[in-house]
């Protein structure tokens, strides 16, 4: 294994140097009419669109090309007419363009004040073509996600993630401003399908690990603002691999005034699931459909609706299981014989209806009605027979790798039938104000939730021919959950929020304030939360900015936070608070002639009423009758620029720290469920020489090991380490079909673009532990047998657009 890493970084290091050898420069300087550099500018080649760059603050770009081709350039400015020139270059030869870029009025149908270069403190904005191109087996923006720093997930299962110490249920998603959610049963990456983003639809996408505005929620973690696309002519995409299949259409009607954008995912990973230590029947169906669209009456008013509708199926019939672990000092076995088979359903919907009203430049209204509903149904009886047996390790042995001691055998047998209905109605206003110096920003929402829960779960366990626990008198069981739970609550929220560009004598300075309100009649609780963000630009010969965010975050319970270990709810709980204090620098800097970034964040929050909880898998276990409080600080580190010509990579690194007590268990400060000391990430694209469409995608995750414990102890028990998470993940792709390359022939001559992607996850095949299944010797110990995630697979997919 080791000489074949050696071997791939090699190859891979001799590709890079190979390809810069055939290819041309393209530099230059782009300027307004007023003969000022302009920065941010996109330069694309539109033969080949993944490859561009931007302008530097000096105006300055520089863009290594594909020699003896025919190229038209294209350079995009927000606030700028498009421009196009024509280039065709000899091998190694330097070309200079020196563009001037005029000026255009434009009417937003929405107020959208976006400046890349002084991004509003700690929001970063994504590319959705780069991040879409992340190869991982679970797909969507959150691949993209999880290469960024401070972000972190040890399971390629899942498309969830964990921020600066939070848990999956403190990230905000957003939807063309409505909230939404993620299944609440769920328990395992193999059962969680497809996350509601449609990467097919997304225009643009917006993510703060944390210090982010009152504008956004209440939750502890992070943010992440997706917007669809409103069409402008006829569009379409379709793809199709060995994991599922996607379509997606788009067009206008009426002159322009309806469009809509409408996509269709199908996803089975029973292709991937076949490489678990569990083998069997896997049925795993995960079906959906989203629309949205948008009527303009006018020049001032225009309508839109999203609309989702998601049928995730998860069906298995486990068979046998043998998993290896241990050391060397002691290797073990075990062996699973299982009956029975899970059924699970979870079906969600979400309608939005959306006013968008804007009187004049400055001042845009918005009226927001939307309705979610989720309808969940976990079942399953499965038994299993284990075999536990220690391994010979006598290299000399003749049985070198076979038992040669039985350590136990037993049974057990796991029964649930769980149930969930929910929906959510909401109605909220939300409004901009833009003036020369100000942007305000204020906002009202009311929030109708209802839930209703049955609970019945219980596990047997037998070793040895005894029940575990053990009585001479009656069978007991070894673990029991049963309850029923309804709600019906009402939340009222409120934001006001105002952006100042302060003036100063030397660069720009920006501070923005604000305070969210929050009330719940569950527990009658009023919650004021006040932030503020101050952003700097120094006029500085390099080129830095500076920010400093400060501010309370008060996560008020939703459903799962409210329930105790028995089931039943805590109706005295209150909502979880976080200070917290975020300082970053970026610094814009040139290598190899090509613009880099490089960008640092310092954090702590102090956490308190916080509701301590246990993770096994992605099922996250609240115990609401406890309360702790607790901190998380750290650095987050990344660098991302052009270390390949016109192509965008980074590399992230995190360090954290994260601990909590909890009142009255006398243990003090114990580590929390998401306490992984060190996170490093990495995305890399290449391509081959004077040949881009012959592309490459790496990305590669190492994450430190997490605490974990055994199964229904007590929390401050969860302080063994699972092994770290590293995993590395290869794309490589060919393109057939561009725009500069179409297809004269009948079947290909309406399509635009189509390329073959070849997959290799987990290139190294690392057996990455996710959780444990605990098993019991005849001598009362209890060993905790792995629960490995994916071994290496192979992938291909076909995508065009049309």
């Amino acid at each position: 294994m080791r000489n074949f890493t050696i071997l791939f970084f090699l190859l891979l290091t001799e590709l890079i140097t190979f390809a810069q050898s055939n290819n041309a420069t393209l530099k230059g300087i782009i300027k307004d009419q007023n003969g000022i550099p302009v920065d941010m500018v996109n330069v694309v080649l539109k033969e080949y669109p993944t490859l561009g760059t931007t302008t530097n603050a000096k105006g300055e770009f520089l863009l290594r090309i594909p020699a003896r081709k025919n190229l038209t350039v294209i350079f995009t400015s927000l606030g700028y007419q498009t421009f196009q020139d024509s280039v065709f270059a000899q091998r190694e030869e330097t070309i200079i363009k020196n563009i001037e870029l005029p000026e255009k009025n434009l009417e937003l149908a929405e107020i959208i004040v976006r400046e890349q270069r002084r991004n509003g403190g700690s929001i970063v904005s994504l590319d959705p073509k780069i991040i879409n191109s992340i190869s991982s087996a679970s797909g969507g923006i959150e691949a993209g996600l999880k290469t960024l720093p401070g972000v972190s997930s040890n399971n390629e299962l899942s498309s969830q993630y964990t921020v600066r110490g939070g848990n999956f249920d403190e990230n905000l998603v957003y939807v063309n401003d409505v909230e939404v959610y993620r299944p609440f049963l769920i328990r395992s990456g193999q059962q969680e399908g497809l996350s509601f983003v449609n990467s097919d639809m997304v225009s643009t996408i917006d993510f703060s690990a944390g210090g982010f505005n009152a504008k956004y929620g209440d939750k502890m973690s992070s943010v992440l603002d997706i917007k669809y696309r409103k069409p402008s002519d006829f569009q379409g995409s379709a793809s199709v691999s060995m994991l599922g299949a996607t379509a997606h259409f788009e067009d206008v009607a009426l002159n322009g005034k309806l469009s809509h954008i409408s996509g269709i995912r199908y996803k089975t990973n029973r292709y991937i699931l076949g490489s678990l230590d569990e083998q069997g029947e896997y049925d795993p169906r995960f079906l959906d459909f989203q629309t949205y669209i948008t009527y303009q009456f006018n020049e001032k008013l225009d309508l839109s609706f999203l609309g989702n509708v998601a049928q995730n199926e998860y069906n298995f019939i486990p068979q046998t299981r043998e998993t290896t672990f241990g050391t060397w000092q002691n290797p073990l076995n075990t062996k699973i014989y299982f009956d029975g088979q899970e059924q699970d359903d979870f079906q969600t919907y979400l309608g939005a209806i959306t006013a968008n009203y804007h009187p004049n430049p400055n001042l845009n209204l918005k009226f927001i009605v939307s309705a979610y509903h989720a309808k969940e149904n976990e079942t399953y009886d499965i038994q299993g027979q284990y075999y536990l047996n220690q391994l010979e390790r006598n290299m000399g042995s003749e049985e070198f790798g076979d038992s040669s001691l039985n350590l136990g055998v037993g049974t057990f047998i796991n029964h649930t039938r769980n149930t969930l209905d929910a929906t959510v109605y909401s109605i909220s206003h939300k409004g901009a104000w833009n003036s020369e110096n100000h942007l305000m920003n204020w906002g009202l929402k009311f929030q109708h939730e209802k839930i209703n829960d049955e609970l019945n779960e219980w596990i047997y366990r037998d070793s040895a021919g005894y029940s575990i626990p053990y009585s001479d008198e009656q069978v007991l069981l070894y673990y029991t959950l049963n309850a029923k739970n309804k709600i019906s609550s009402n939340r009222v929220t409120a934001f006001l929020q105002d952006s100042w560009s302060v003036p100063v004598n030397s660069g720009d300075l920006y501070l923005t304030g604000g305070v969210r309100f929050n009330f719940w009649d569950f527990n009658n609780e009023l919650l004021i939360s006040p932030r503020a963000t101050l952003s700097y630009f120094p006029q500085w010969e390099k080129k830095m900015s500076f920010r400093l965010s400060a501010g309370m975050y008060h996560q008020s319970p939703f459903f799962k936070e409210l329930k105790k270990s028995d089931g039943y709810i805590n109706y005295d709980s209150k909502a979880q608070r976080s200070f917290q204090l975020v300082g970053g620098t970026d610094l814009l800097f040139t290598a190899w002639d090509r613009p880099f970034r490089f960008t640092t964040e310092a954090y702590y929050k102090h956490m308190s009423r916080l509701v301590p909880y246990q993770v096994d898998n992605v099922r996250i276990r609240y115990l609401a009758e406890q309360e702790a409080t607790g901190y998380a600080t750290g650095i987050d580190l990344k660098i991302n620029g052009e270390f390949v010509s016109g192509l965008q990579s980074w590399a992230s690194l995190s360090f954290l720290q994260t601990e909590e007590d909890i009142k009255g268990d006398g243990h003090g400060m114990i580590p929390r469920p998401t306490d992984q000391w060190m996170n490093f990430s990495l995305f890399f694209q290449d391509y081959l020489p004077g040949n881009p469409t012959y592309k490459m995608q790496l990305s590669g995750f190492y994450g430190a090991r997490l605490p974990t414990g055994p199964p229904n102890g007590e929390r401050y028990q969860d302080v063994f380490r699972m092994p770290s998470y590293r995993r590395i993940d290869l794309g490589f792709s060919k393109v057939f079909i561009s725009p500069a390359n179409r297809s004269n022939s009948a079947l290909f001559k309406h399509i635009t673009d189509m390329w073959l992607s070849l997959e290799v996850f987990n290139i190294l095949n690392i057996n990455n532990t996710i959780s444990y299944f605990w098993v019991s010797s005849i001598y009362g110990d209890q060993y905790a047998v792995p629960n490995y995630l994916t071994s290496r697979k192979f992938n291909l997919k076909l995508t065009i657009k049309f």
